[in-house]
């Protein structure tokens, strides 16, 4: 991936509300739901129903969801929204793959979709405009059909093999002629079935053709994913996982996600100097980092993928990190027929048979999605996502030691390049690192990665979207240019 460009302004400033997401046409759904007495939770869905449009390779309803919320004068929230394995998915069925382990494209990594459940349930707990509502720019985008952006449009041609794969997914995404930047798409398939959810609720998704037609999918490729796996689908509120971080309480969502590999890192960084000048420094997060990801791996389960982020303060306060994936790019691969989407991979992060994270029926898998935020004298400082899989909690460590420890300004912590382990001793480092630093990583031992899965020698290096509070009460939004997204005051 390109780095990014610099930045030509600091941030982006508001007064009452603020949007921090991954496409303009999000942006814009958030900031009309506001405008209308919308809920941060109304507007977030909004968006993550456009991007589930925009963006098909990263996120839809074929994809789950997990959401951080801090409403004032109370506690935070983690929201799990992520999907399980199906009830026929027994270990023997891994065991004849080698090393116990599903390859990253196959029918059998096929899991329930959390991404409608998951808009149903934060509303009733946070919501403010009719459920109908929510849904009326992603119908109107998908129905009418939008002009490609230019890095979905990249990655839409990188990953043209994946849909060319499946015909129903080479039909719907057009394998044999992707879209190029500015071209416009449509989907109507995907349109019709939001108005359904929209008119019906969950249950129109979960009980209805989208679930019996996830199973056909399935059953022609010698799946087991049924549609009494959605039926039984339910997501759930937690308390969110917190550690103490230069003045900060940073908070992530628990397992089946590696957030507390955050945690982990955060809190061996914090009895460090951290010297922003000294190359060492960015060795020990690089240690720190490796040391924890590997605890996760250990204790919850197994990462990788893409994934959409948005973040939404209102004028009330309440704050969201919502983030939504198919996991991989374009998921499984495996379209839905008649539906407009596919069917995400993320029992792919299953480890072998055996593991504590091993497959079995009814299961949830290791998750990369962390939603995060942060809180200051016990109130909403920061709500943050980096999209990228594993580079999740890599870019939550790189971004927060850059703004709270080093106290760069919010575009400058995002802007700035990254380092991604995607190995025991196997780093990416993004074009523009300073020599000095590339060169003490380099000198630590840590290689460049070769043949790393898909994105080997051609690293994802993330997209952070952040919205964070000011010392005066203003609202302060910063989006990641690796991405199409924006921020934008409400």
């Amino acid at each position: 991936m390109p780095p990014p460009t610099p930045s030509i302004s600091p941030c982006v400033i508001g007064e009452r509300a603020m949007v921090a997401t991954g496409h303009p046409l999000a942006a814009e759904a958030a900031a009309r739901a506001l405008a209308e007495g919308g809920s941060a939770v109304d507007a977030a869905i909004a968006a993550d129903a456009v991007l589930g449009v925009v963006e098909p390779m990263a996120t839809g309803i074929g994809g789950d969801l997990l959401a951080m919320v801090v409403p004032p004068g109370a506690e935070p929230q983690a929201y799990n929204g992520t999907g399980r394995s199906p009830q026929d998915f027994l270990p023997s069925l891994v065991s004849a793959f080698p090393r116990g382990k599903l390859p990253e494209r196959h029918v059998l990594t096929a899991t329930v979709p959390g991404v409608v459940r998951g808009w149903h349930d934060l509303h009733q707990q946070h919501g403010r405009l009719p459920w109908q509502r929510l849904f009326q720019d992603a119908i109107r985008v998908a129905n009418q059909g939008f002009p490609v952006a230019p890095v979905a449009a990249r990655e839409w041609a990188l990953f043209q093999p994946v849909i060319a794969r499946d015909p129903v997914a080479a039909a719907l995404y057009r394998a044999h002629a992707v879209p190029s930047a500015g071209e416009r798409f449509a989907n109507p398939e995907l349109g019709a079935v939001l108005q359904a959810v929209a008119n019906e609720g969950p249950d129109a998704f979960y009980l209805g053709e989208p679930a019996r037609a996830a199973e056909r999918a399935s059953d022609t490729l010698g799946g087991v994913l049924k549609a009494q796996d959605f039926a039984r689908h339910t997501g759930h509120f937690a308390a969110p996982l917190r550690a103490n971080f230069r003045g900060l309480e940073v908070l992530e969502c628990p397992p089946n996600t590696h957030g507390l590999a955050v945690l982990h890192t955060l809190q061996a960084l914090d009895a460090l100097d951290l010297d922003p000048h000294d190359p060492l420094t960015t060795v020990a997060m690089v240690d720190r980092m490796g040391h924890a990801m590997a605890h996760a791996k250990k204790v919850v389960a197994d990462p990788a993928g893409n994934t959409v982020c948005t973040v939404v303060v209102d004028s009330d306060g309440l704050a969201i990190t919502l983030m939504s994936s198919v996991f991989k790019r374009f998921g499984s691969g495996i379209g839905v027929p008649g539906c407009g989407f596919v069917l995400q991979n993320r029992g792919f992060g299953f480890s072998e048979p055996g593991h504590l994270n091993g497959p079995g029926p009814g299961k949830r898998p290791y998750h990369t999605v962390v939603p995060g935020a942060a809180l200051r004298g016990g109130v909403f400082h920061a709500g943050f996502g980096v999209v990228g899989g594993a580079m999740q909690p890599q870019g939550h460590v790189q971004i927060l030691t850059r703004v709270a420890a080093w106290g760069e300004p919010l575009q400058a912590a995002i802007d700035a390049p990254r380092w991604r382990l995607e190995g025991e001793r196997a780093l990416a480092i993004e074009a523009g690192t300073p020599p000095a630093i590339e060169q003490a990583l380099r000198a630590a031992g840590y290689t460049e990665p070769t043949g790393q899965g898909e994105l080997g020698g051609r690293s994802d290096f993330g997209g952070a979207q952040v919205v964070m509070r000011a010392p005066d009460g203003r609202l302060i939004g910063g989006s990641d240019r690796r991405k199409d997204g924006m921020a934008l005051a409400c």
